[in-house]
């Protein structure tokens, strides 16, 4: 393999440093929000240049709809110029660079040069993949999550990529994939979640996780489900590049024979191609085919639900499910997969037996619980789980630290902008006295922050309480009831899954 040439690099300045903190956690994941700064010259086209690019790539949609066995060729030529420009845009500007240490205001200073560079490179064949850097954010039972930070072309690409793959795959994914899909969010799969275990007949529940999936991942079974629908030889080529383009960490490069990099823009797409062949199918095929009673199923990347009207049927899945996992490199997790009676029932069940009350589970940051409302219909209670709440306090607790000696007003517009993001996620009906609880441990934290400030600072809590009230947003609901949401998105179309 020879060099890489001039033609090969994009036109910015080396080692620009990046705006973002070093290790901040936001700076991993790819936002969606629109670019500014250098590509302000192409705002006033914007959205006719997007519908320009749509256009092609409904007829990709007609063709993959139309014949669901169909594998379609000539699909990197849907990678233009004009897609890679709104694939950067859409790029967070503030994200952490990668290996080659480029950043998205440094790449932006000669972008359509770098563009049209990169667009040259990847349909003649000369586009290398780089390695990503390897980084670890902690994870809400304590330990570490290792996650990949590509470099900016890298993510460009993939994210242009991605967009001209899902044209194939939304006309394929099944309805209960929730995970990482165009116009699809966590609160739906809960919402569905919800409204399925009351109203269908589900007493059993499976609460299910996949070890290391991101890390297990098979490539030689991914790419033969790739090719069930995708016959463009160059498409393959490249993913498989990013797959094989190994991980730096500590100096070190590692290769990589399994998995995909958590972070990458294109890993939750191979995600849910895998597990789209490896479960998604497979399930809709059993519980048509082996289930004597009801049965619902909701996923989300590799976390999922799956409810039973009977424990039979449950305890009969849960067998078969793992013999089909192991046949593709899988596992479930021993101690993250439980079998628990749940269910409008299952209060009653349980007192028969002595049992105590109804087990509860884990989804999506919240857990769910069994319960019955004030006019004593059967309630799926949802609270904020306690790991993540502890996860986000003690983040708080470390960044207080590091603007202790900030203007309290400064730290006063911060923390509101925090206790406001976490109420966006967590402020759903039943949750109200968690989100006070958490309220009021950030006051705390705030108070033991300022408090430290100096030997002489004593901050009084009758200043304490004022400052809270105001800059710490009072807790409220922001999500509506599960079945009114459900109802208005699915428009009676949809039966609970």
């Amino acid at each position: 393999m020879h060099g890489r040439g001039k033609s090969d690099s994009p036109v910015v300045p080396t080692k620009l440093p990046n705006n973002a903190a070093p290790g901040a956690a936001t700076e991993v994941m790819e936002g969606r929000g629109s670019a500014g700064g250098n590509t302000s010259q192409n705002d006033a086209t914007r959205t006719q240049r997007r519908t320009i690019a749509q256009s092609g790539l409904a007829r990709v949609r007609e063709a993959a709809k139309r014949d669901r066995n169909a594998k379609l060729t000539a699909l990197l030529h849907h990678v233009t110029v004009e897609r890679l420009r709104i694939a950067f845009e859409s790029l967070n500007k503030k994200a952490a660079a990668g290996t080659d240490q480029v950043t998205w205001a440094a790449y932006g200073q000669e972008l359509e040069q770098n563009i049209q560079n990169l667009h040259a490179r990847l349909h003649s064949g000369a586009y290398r993949a780089k390695p990503s850097r390897r980084v670890y954010i902690p994870k809400a039972d304590g330990r570490q999550r290792p996650l990949g930070i590509s470099s900016l072309e890298d993510k460009l690409l993939q994210r242009a990529v991605v967009e001209v793959l899902n044209a194939i795959y939304e006309t394929d994914f099944l309805g209960f994939s929730y995970g990482f899909r165009p116009g699809r969010s966590q609160h739906q799969a809960l919402d569905a979640l919800n409204v399925g275990i009351r109203r269908r007949k589900i007493n059993w529940v499976l609460d299910a996780d996949i070890r290391g999936f991101f890390d297990t991942l098979d490539h030689v079974w991914l790419l033969k489900f790739l090719e069930h629908r995708i016959a463009d030889r160059r498409i393959l080529r490249l993913i498989q590049k990013w797959l094989n383009a190994g991980v730096l960490e500590d100096g070190k490069l590692l290769a990589t024979e399994e998995g995909t990099p958590q972070g990458a823009t294109i890993s939750p797409l191979l995600a849910n191609v895998y597990l789209h062949y490896v479960f998604d199918l497979w399930v809709q095929r059993w519980r048509k085919r082996r289930a004597r009673g009801e049965v619902i199923v909701v996923r989300y990347a590799d976390d999922f639900i799956v409810g039973f009207q009977h424990e039979a049927d449950a305890r009969s899945f849960l067998e078969e499910l793992r013999d089909r996992l192991r046949g593709f490199a899988l596992e479930l997790h021993p101690e993250k997969t439980r079998l628990i009676r749940f269910g409008a029932f299952a209060a009653s069940k349980r007192a028969q037996r002595g049992e105590g009350k109804p087990e509860t589970f884990c989804f999506l940051g919240f857990v769910h619980i069994c319960s019955n409302s004030m006019n004593g219909k059967f309630l799926v209670r949802r609270h904020t789980a306690a790991s993540r709440m502890q996860r986000k306090l003690r983040e708080l607790r470390q960044e207080l630290r590091r603007r202790r000696h900030v203007p309290v007003p400064e730290q006063g517009a911060w923390l509101a902008r925090v206790v406001r993001g976490f109420y966006a996620y967590y402020a759903v009906p039943t949750n109200i006295r968690r989100l006070s609880a958490f309220r009021f441990k950030v006051r705390r934290l705030w108070h033991k922050a300022l408090r430290r400030r100096g030997q002489r600072d004593r901050t009084p809590w009758a200043r304490m309480n004022r400052l809270a009230e105001q800059w710490l947003p009072r807790p409220r609901i922001l999500h509506p009831w599960p079945d009114l949401r459900f109802d208005a998105k699915t428009a009676g179309r949809s039966p609970v899954r």
